[in-house]
C-alpha cells in the first residue's frame, strides 16, 4: 500500500534523512521510535507533502505522490496528524468533525454544483457521519463545547476523529500519548488497534517506547537520519544497537 523509497531530506547542509526505504500494508501499524533529532517528525512531513525530499519517491497504491501538495496528499488518502492538535478552538467539537468531513472532494462538488435541497441533504450526511465519529470516540458528551476547553487526551481525540472524518488509507500519527492521561491513552490505544484490525495502515511516531512496543506490528528504529533496524517488536529489542542509540551506550 504505502512504499517509501530512498527519501532524503536536506535543510541547506545538514543532512536529515539520508536514504529512508520502507513499505507499509493495510491493516498493518508500523511504529517509527528514534532518539531527539532522529529525523521522524520530518520523516511524517516528507511523505505528506510538508517537505520535498531532494531525493526518493513515496508511492500509495502504486502511484508516485512526491510532487503533490500537502492537501492533494490527502485527497489521496495519505492523511497525518500533528504532536500539537490542530483544531478550531472557537467551534465546537461536532463542528471541527464537520469542517474536516467538508473538505472531501465528492463534498465540494455537490455543494457547488447543485446547492439548495442537494446541500441540505450533504450536509445532513455530513452532520451524521459526524455524530457517528463522536460517538465512536466516546466525545459526544462534549459535542457542543469549544474545540479550546478540551483537555490534552481529548484534543487528541479529536485531532484523531478529524484525520478519519476524511476517509484515509494511511493514517500517520505523530506522538498520540504525548501529554496524555493513562485512561485516555488506553483509549487511544484501544481506537488504534481497532482502526488497523479494520484495515488500516497506521505509522505511528511516539516517544512512549513500552506502549509502541505493545502497540506495532513492526517497528523502524531511525537514528541520525537513517534506519538502524526494521523488524519485529520482540527483534528490536534484542538488538543491542537500539539501546546504545538511546542510552549512549558503547557497543559490544
Amino acid at each position: 500500500m504505502l512504499q517509501v523509497n530512498d527519501i532524503h531530506v536536506s535543510f541547506g547542509t545538514l543532512h536529515v534523512l539520508r536514504g529512508i526505504s520502507f513499505g507499509a500494508s493495510a491493516g498493518e501499524i508500523l511504529g517509527i521510535i528514534g532518539p531527539n533529532g532522529a529525523g521522524k517528525s520530518t520523516l511524517f512531513s516528507a511523505i505528506t507533502g510538508f517537505h520535498r525530499p531532494r531525493q526518493g519517491s513515496v508511492l500509495l497504491d502504486g502511484e508516485n505522490l512526491k510532487r503533490l501538495r500537502p492537501d492533494q496528499v490527502a485527497g489521496k488518502g495519505l492523511v497525518r496528524t500533528f504532536q500539537v492538535p490542530r483544531e478550531f478552538g472557537h467551534m465546537t467539537v461536532l463542528e471541527n468533525l464537520m469542517v474536516a468531513g467538508s473538505s472531501r472532494a465528492a463534498d465540494t462538488i455537490t455543494t457547488g454544483l447543485f446547492g439548495g435541497r442537494k446541500l441540505a441533504e450533504s450536509e445532513g450526511r455530513l452532520k451524521e457521519r459526524a455524530l457517528a465519529m463522536l460517538e465512536r470516540l466516546n466525545l459526544m458528551h462534549v459535542a457542543s463545547n469549544p474545540a479550546k476547553a478540551l483537555s490534552g487526551g481529548q484534543k487528541k481525540l479529536l485531532e484523531l476523529g478529524r484525520t478519519l472524518m476524511v476517509e484515509p488509507k494511511v493514517l500517520l500519527v505523530d506522538e498520540p500519548f504525548a501529554g496524555v492521561a493513562p485512561a485516555l491513552r488506553d483509549l487511544l490505544v484501544g481506537h488504534l488497534r481497532a482502526l488497523r484490525d479494520e484495515g488500516l495502515c497506521l505509522l505511528i511516531v511516539e516517544h512512549d517506547i513500552e506502549a509502541i512496543m505493545q502497540l506495532s506490528d513492526r517497528i523502524c528504529v531511525l537514528v541520525d537520519g537513517v534506519i538502524l533496524i526494521d523488524g519485529t517488536p520482540a527483534e528490536v529489542q534484542a538488538d543491542r544497537r537500539v539501546l546504545d542509540a538511546y542510552l549512549g551506550a558503547v557497543s559490544a
